[in-house]
């Protein structure tokens, strides 16, 4: 296996140079620059899963790469709900028109 990316903190702030999370789909830890921010925002009748693009969004957040692969993943898993700690429908056709667009 690859060594993961580990962040390392700068010498002048003792902040750290890249900031890294984990994948909810494949599990794998990358840049968060590298990853999409999704939060949930309750509907009227689902939770709809919304990507974040800027990070801005209110709300507890998790984070996946731009993948058809880990999008599935993370789907078959049911990890949207445990990451996001929400419970009922979760609505991800948002998430998945912005990750279809990003893959081609």
């Amino acid at each position: 296996m690859g060594q993961e990316p580990v962040a390392q903190p700068l010498r002048e702030t003792g902040r750290l140079a890249k900031v890294v999370r984990t994948c909810i789909g494949c599990r794998k830890r990358s840049d968060k620059s590298t990853l999409v921010r999704v939060v949930a925002v309750q509907g009227s009748t689902a939770t709809v899963v919304t990507p974040d693009l800027r990070g801005t969004m209110p709300g507890r957040g998790a984070h996946l790469h731009p993948a058809i692969r880990c999008l599935e993943l993370a789907t078959r898993r049911k990890a949207f709900g445990r990451a996001l700690r929400v419970e009922g429908p979760l609505d991800l056709d948002s998430l998945a028109t912005v990750i279809h667009e990003s893959a081609e």
